[in-house]
């Protein structure tokens, strides 16, 4: 357990030092790449439907042939419906076999795309990749997307209609495309979000945990006070199913709460590793801590010296400190420079992790008295200062922004 969290403290300190532009929805997993991307540079492209369904035959089931002879064998059929791209390349030919990954029975329509195979192998047969199922709707899917602009909103808009759509390959892809658009283009869509639409997905149990992390990033944005009483129950529910996606509900929250709603992130999974005798767990502290962040880098709904308030509170918990260090270096805040070094000092077996973080944001701090405690810790441990000299930066200083009075009353 121990080293499964050094890891996972690690991956959070490298991504704390190395800030980069939110996309659409920043808690998402990167996922696979989108059809619009495949289509790109794919020499054809076309729509097809299946012929005949055949399956690559397994080696213990095998009568003797080859792999490559199980491989052809194993093609399914497929007809072409409409050339989208590439018809030169194709000439007269109706059909063509592809191995098929997907179960479907026979007149599915498919979306494939292919090319003439490479000069260096010396193929002279176009080579497929594994034709997707789009169903009756694809066509028209497809068609649409290759006329969507680049990115934006208007690009974003169209997704959205098919977040939930019944059609795997097409929900997938409309997923893809928000979790890779920037969070700004997310913020421009605001207008044409369906809230309750929203609502009725997150409750929806069925949901998986990513889907519902965009739902509760587009809330965020196009919620109201109104929805405080459901986000205030998950946030405090004991069940587990209730919480997944804990992270973007808390940053739904807060952004619509503003540093009202504070208090209640902080009580509960920041103070303290407990709360009203029962163990908070990692996961969700750092799922708390990720909430303060993006609001943090993203949003004007709380000012960054409110958000430092919570972060701060991790400096009392030597363990978990090194996760908040360096957002504190990148957002100005040197208020907290007597308390690191004395944290430095008094490091232990257990926390002495937190000493290179610490060398980072004394390296950053633009006082003159961050120079002497270094010269100074540097005597203590040489080993984390030599460390901290040849890993990554901090990045861009970002002053602390006050929250809104209007907004966001302290």
């Amino acid at each position: 357990m121990v080293t499964l969290q050094r890891s996972l403290i690690a991956a959070v300190l490298l991504a704390a030092l190395l800030p980069a532009a939110a996309r659409a929805c920043p808690f998402c997993p990167k996922v696979g790449v989108t059809l619009a991307a495949q289509m790109k540079p794919a020499q054809i492209v076309l729509i097809a439907k299946l012929i005949e369904k055949r399956t690559i035959v397994p080696p213990e089931e095998r009568t003797g042939d080859a792999l490559g002879d199980a491989i052809e064998k194993g093609k399914s059929t497929f007809e072409i419906v409409r050339v989208v791209k590439g018809r030169k390349l194709l000439a007269a030919r109706r059909q063509f076999k592809a191995i098929c990954l997907d179960e479907a029975k026979p007149g599915t329509l498919f979306l494939a795309m292919g090319g003439p195979g490479s000069k260096e192998s010396g193929a002279k047969e176009l080579v497929w990749q594994p034709p997707l199922v789009i169903g009756k709707h694809g066509p028209k899917y497809v068609d649409a997307v290759l006329k969507l602009p680049a990115d934006g909103p208007r690009r974003l808009a169209f997704f959205q209609e098919h977040l939930r759509d019944k059609q795997p390959t097409l929900a997938e892809d409309a997923f893809a495309e928000f979790s890779k658009a920037p969070y700004s283009d997310v913020v421009g869509l605001k207008d044409r979000m369906k809230h309750d639409e929203l609502v009725v997905w997150i409750k929806d149990p069925k949901t998986t945990t990513s889907r519902r992390r965009l739902f509760f990033t587009m809330l965020g944005i196009c919620g109201d006070k109104n929805d405080f009483p459901l986000l205030e129950s998950l946030i405090k529910s004991d069940d587990a199913k209730q919480k997944r996606g804990l992270d973007a509900l808390l940053a739904c929250y807060l952004r619509l709460a503003g540093a009202e709603g504070l208090p209640l992130v902080e009580e509960r999974f920041l103070k303290s590793n407990t709360f009203e005798g029962k163990k908070v767990a990692y996961t969700e502290t750092y799922a708390a801590i990720q909430a303060l962040r993006f609001l943090g880098e993203e949003s004007d709904a709380i000012g960054r010296e409110r958000l430092a308030v919570g972060l701060r509170y991790m400096l009392d918990r030597p363990l978990l400190a090194d996760l908040v260090i360096p957002d504190l270096a990148r957002w100005g805040d040197w208020s907290v420079i007597d308390r690191l070094v004395k944290l430095f000092k008094e490091a232990d077996k257990e926390s002495r992790w937190v000493r290179v973080p610490i060398i980072r944001y004394l390296q950053a701090c633009p006082l003159p008295r961050a120079k002497q405690h270094i010269e100074q810790l540097a005597k203590i441990d040489p080993g984390a200062v030599e460390r901290a000299s040849i890993q990554f930066p901090v990045g861009g200083v970002r002053p602390l922004r006050p929250s809104s009075p209007s907004k966001n009353p302290e």
